[in-house]
């Protein structure tokens, strides 16, 4: 059984923005009183009653407060479900350790309300235009890009700096097979984005340095402005919607190339980086400041423009299999000889073996590195959830 989400961009009336603002403030203070409920009263609620607080003494709760308080009642019922089901699954996380202790929703920051599938209609009006029908609300016209493929099993509508979407989540939908055999290496960098072991390169989109040199102008017009009035508001704005839509081209990007990976080779080799310590701020503190802040600033601006994180947590969920290795002195190793040494790295693109004279493109070299890292008995794979699913029953031997 596969899973597959559609989101789209709503173009909602005035009345229905203010309905979605009413479902979702509504949303936000169920979670909020019960997320309230089980950090100050679930000892008393077990004295009193000796069960535990979770999501079926929440429900009844909400009954209550529903015939009591009307404009609770004026909101979905399956929508305030769904957040007291999101609050008692973020509680199951923290406290297997997934995740951190639940946090009070914020308006303006954590708008967004859930139907179920079933309540859902989705047509189709023309080549460009869509509409949905949700409950309380009526039929909202949206922008289809594409057809939903398969059951509608949930529909979350949220509000981004962008405007209003909606995500349609749809099960046993048409998805191209991914690839089992063949395996590759792949190379994260700055100035190179991925760069594959047999020759492919992928590079980010020219358009996000285009949104990114508006951003800084946005940003500082912002700077300039007075905080708390009309204007600063307006440009704060703007220069959300910016970042918000770069972040979409990027996510975008990564799909693509992950996808095109992903059905071409079945195993991926990559390098086990730590992103997080990788991007770390060199500003140190007033005893003992950093050095070259400047500098590590501008690189860690970089690293998170590519997205090296997503680009991982795709192919982990795609690829058959993914391999991490280490990634310590794969761009001064000669793919040829196996020689290591840091005056064979020229520059950010040469790459010329002092030991045997091989020469090659320094990320490429790394790549086939990175592969033949991949390839050692030394290594054990990491067999991914998907490669679970495709192969569940099944024995599989491993042979490195």
């Amino acid at each position: 059984m596969s899973f597959r989400g559609f989101t789209y961009r709503l173009k909602p009336t005035a009345l229905q923005e203010e309905s979605f603002a009413q479902f979702a403030g509504v949303c936000r203070l169920v979670w909020n009183l019960a997320l309230e409920q089980r950090r100050a009263h679930w000892r008393n609620y077990q004295a009193r009653t000796g069960n535990n607080l979770n999501y079926v003494a929440q429900s009844r709760e909400l009954t209550a407060l529903r015939r009591e308080v009307d404009f609770v009642r004026a909101v979905s019922q399956t929508s305030q479900q769904y957040a007291l089901k999101a609050l008692d699954d973020a509680y199951r996380r923290f406290f297997k350790g997934l995740g951190g202790y639940p946090q009070p929703k914020k308006k303006g920051v954590n708008d967004a309300f859930t139907f179920n599938g079933r309540e859902v209609v989705v047509e189709r009006l023309n080549v460009r235009w869509g509409r949905v029908r949700m409950p309380k609300i009526g039929w909202v016209r949206f922008r289809m890009t594409r057809n939903p493929s398969g059951k509608i099993t949930e529909a979350t509508v949220s509000l981004t700096p962008l405007g209003w979407q909606i995500s349609i989540g749809c099960k046993d939908c048409d998805v191209q097979d991914f690839a089992t055999d063949g395996a590759v290496g792949i190379d994260r960098g700055v100035a190179v984005p991925l760069m594959l072991s047999d020759g492919t390169v992928y590079m980010l989109p020219e358009r996000l340095d285009v949104i990114e040199r508006r951003a800084r102008k946005a940003q500082r017009i912002l700077a300039r402005r007075k905080r708390g009035s009309n204007r600063h508001a307006l440009a704060r704005r703007r220069v959300a919607a910016l970042k918000a839509k770069a972040a979409r081209i990027r996510k975008h990007w990564a799909h693509e190339t992950t996808t095109a990976i992903c059905r071409n080779y079945g195993t991926v080799v990559i390098e086990r980086l730590r992103t997080r310590d990788m991007t770390a701020s060199a500003a140190g503190t007033v005893e003992n400041p950093g050095k070259n802040v400047a500098q590590k600033r501008g690189l860690n601006r970089a690293i998170l423009n590519v997205g090296w994180h997503q680009i991982e947590t795709m192919l982990f969920y795609k690829a058959h299999q993914v391999v991490k290795v280490d990634p310590r002195f794969t761009s001064q190793t000669c793919s040829c000889c196996g020689a290591v040494d840091s005056r064979s790295r020229k520059n950010q693109a040469s790459f010329v073996c002092s030991v045997c004279g091989f020469r090659a493109n320094a990320d490429h070299n790394a790549a086939i590195n990175i592969l033949h890292r991949g390839n050692t008995p030394v290594v054990e794979p990491q067999v991914t959830a998907a490669s679970k699913r495709k192969l569940s029953g099944k024995p599989k031997i491993l042979v490195l």
